[in-house]
């Protein structure tokens, strides 16, 4: 055993870590100059970061709302883009969604004054209770998994619906925001869910009757500048345990999809969503949709907000099995994926953690 071995035991660091309650911003106030090893990410994994220079004009869809509900021309035009962009790149950024300005200002602003408060305040939220309770701050969600490297972010993360917190349950630097942001995004993702359908050929409620706008999970992540960026990463890489996720990023940039083996820059535009497919759309679309896997970078410059929001049930109780549809099996085309609920996968997916691999390699036929 090397004298390093003994001196770095990742557990005891992360629970050391863990247990100042006070997160990556923790270590940034106290104007650390190197970042603790647990921080430090392998060098294969770190070795991609710059995207090629062949793909370097590669940009993820940008598709245009403003006409989707002026005629059935218009919107048909705007299902095909929507069909095109889910089956090749996984991912698009909608403009004229019809989520205002100042609403997405807001909760970008409440993210980041509730990652600013008092550390005392936001002690009292922290908690490695997901189950139970209804707002919770930490860092890294999978701090305890089997993941090799920890992350350089804080987050919070609320579940918005179906059953709302109680108002007081929620911080109030950010409850009026998280509630409005809420609202918009619930309405945004109805339209969403109905487009996705129709780019399947079917009519616009069947993903609406699968429960897949049911259940709105919220994290709200807080990217501390980071001394070292070339040694860790905000996010590893994965996919979204998820139907279909939206996400509100700042403009200072660092998310990237992996296409056609490539790292590809999400360029940050103002007053666009990012909105990408999860693994349970991958799965009942049995691949006709693609779950793609992303990453965060870290970053000098920050703090980097970002609010994403996610349809999915997660680890809450929801009984329904989720298979390939009925309508896009055949004998031609046969199912790829067994049966299973969103919490059987989502245990496993919090279980491995942000691991690097995708959980529906597990589950395929």
């Amino acid at each position: 055993m090397t004298k390093n071995s003994i001196e770095f035991d990742p557990y005891i660091e992360r629970k050391a870590f863990d247990e100042t309650k006070q997160g990556v911003k923790g270590l940034v106030d106290a104007k650390i100059t190197e970042i603790p090893r647990i921080f430090h990410h392998p060098q294969d994994i770190l070795a991609d970061k710059k995207p090629s220079v062949c793909v370097s004009n590669l940009e993820i869809p940008i598709i245009d709302f403003a006409s989707v509900h002026v005629d059935t021309a218009s919107r048909e035009a705007v299902v095909e883009k929507v069909k095109y962009a889910v089956e090749n790149w996984g991912f698009f950024q909608v403009i004229n969604h019809g989520i205002p300005l100042n609403v997405l200002e807001e909760i970008k602003d409440a993210v980041r004054r509730f990652h600013e408060e008092d550390p005392e305040l936001k002690k009292s939220y922290f908690s490695r209770d997901d189950a139970n309770k209804k707002f919770v701050y930490n860092s890294n969600f999978d701090l305890y998994g089997s993941s090799p490297s920890v992350n350089w972010r804080d987050s919070f993360s609320c579940y918005i619906a179906p059953d709302p917190p109680a108002p007081e349950e929620i911080p109030e630097t950010c409850r009026d925001a998280m509630f409005e942001y809420s609202k918009h995004v619930l309405s945004l993702g109805g339209l969403l869910f109905e487009l996705l359908s129709e780019a399947l050929g079917l009519k616009s409620e069947t993903l609406k009757s699968m429960d897949c706008l049911k259940t709105l999970l919220m994290i709200c992540h807080y990217y501390p500048p980071c001394p070292q960026p070339d040694l860790t990463l905000g996010i590893t890489k994965h996919s979204d345990n998820s139907f279909l996720t939206l996400l509100l990023q700042d403009n200072i940039g660092g998310l990237q999809i992996l296409h056609q083996d490539t790292w590809v820059d999400v360029s940050p535009l103002h007053g666009a969503l990012v909105v990408n497919i999860g693994d349970f759309l991958q799965l009942i679309t049995n691949d006709k949709f693609l779950s793609v896997e992303h990453r965060v970078l870290a970053n000098r410059q920050g703090p980097r907000i970002s609010v994403a929001s996610f349809f999915s049930s997660s680890m809450r109780p929801n009984s329904r099995v989720y298979g390939p549809m009925k309508e896009l099996v055949s004998e031609e085309n046969p199912p790829k994926y067994r049966d299973i609920t969103i919490k059987e996968y989502s245990k496993i997916f919090f279980e491995k953690g942000l691991d690097g691999t995708s959980h529906l390699s597990n589950i395929r036929i």
